[in-house]
């Protein structure tokens, strides 16, 4: 990504920018800020990770899920950055953003008669964090995994990250670029997962998702986490752990879904709830 297109990413209305998101809220000059005060390089990584602001089911008035969410104690092997493939909305509201996460769970419950919202954090264009799937956000604090619905046969390893629009060819907003390196600091501290851990859709299934733009921006959101966590965030990660689909897949596959496909065989009842 060229330097004219971030700034420009960071004068959008509403926006506030990855470049004031990882010098204003998170890493200044060899520190980290956490509520105004700088750690240094020595403090413990996953302080400086600290929980964004997420808006809690509550918050945005879910409806209840048919079942609970099964929850196993054990950290997911993934991050997976997905985009929703849906309009690149210009309202950056808060009241948009709870329409969004809405709308998708009504669409999973209605359309795909899910138990529930299939991700388990969704981001807005305007920056703002939900909660998604049922007991996700006390599951992420304790270090657990709920297992969800947004990627086929491995629901059981990676926790999900919807990202609101399409990324075929445009760049997400600087707000919600800001939140997704947030975001992502925060799972790999509470999981205790490199940064190398966060991945596409398209990585692990035949879909287009996250979207080319947004999947080309991967290995700088890899790097701006590492920097927010410090060296012992930076591994590979294990050979076995890689996923099946590294870089991108082939065109006639990667073009099969816009988004993707989100349960599969291998996938627990559990997945759908």
């Amino acid at each position: 990504m060229s330097a004219r297109a971030r700034e420009a990413r960071e004068d959008e209305p509403g926006g506030i920018g990855r470049r004031a998101v990882l010098r204003g809220g998170l890493v200044v000059a060899g520190g980290v800020l956490l509520g105004g005060a700088a750690q240094t390089a020595s403090a413990p990584a996953a302080a400086a990770a600290a929980e964004p602001s997420v808006h809690t089911r509550a918050a945005w008035a879910a409806r209840p899920p048919t079942s609970p969410a099964q929850v196993i104690g054990q950290a997911p092997t993934y991050i997976v950055v997905h985009h929703t493939a849906t309009a690149n909305s210009t309202d950056y509201s808060l009241e948009h953003a709870f329409a969004l996460s809405r709308s998708i769970q009504n669409f999973h419950m209605d359309g795909n008669g899910w138990a529930d919202t299939g991700q388990q954090l969704t981001i807005s264009r305007g920056g703002h964090v939900m909660e998604g799937r049922n007991s996700s956000l006390p599951a992420i604090r304790a270090g657990d995994h709920v297992i969800g619905a947004h990627v086929a046969n491995y629901n059981d390893v990676a926790v999900g990250i919807e990202n609101e629009g399409t990324y075929t060819s445009a760049e997400p907003t600087g707000a919600l670029y800001g939140a997704l390196v947030e975001t992502c600091a925060w799972l790999c501290a509470a999981y205790g997962r490199p940064a190398s851990a966060i991945i596409g859709h398209r990585d692990l299934n035949a879909t287009a998702c996250p979207g080319d733009v947004l999947y080309g921006m991967l290995p700088q959101l890899r790097q701006d986490v590492g920097a927010v966590l410090g060296a012992e965030y930076r591994r590979p990660l294990p050979a076995s752990q890689r996923p099946p689909y590294p870089g991108v897949p082939e065109a006639g596959r990667v073009r099969e879904f816009r988004h993707g496909p989100a349960l599969g065989r291998r996938d627990s009842n559990a997945a759908v709830g």
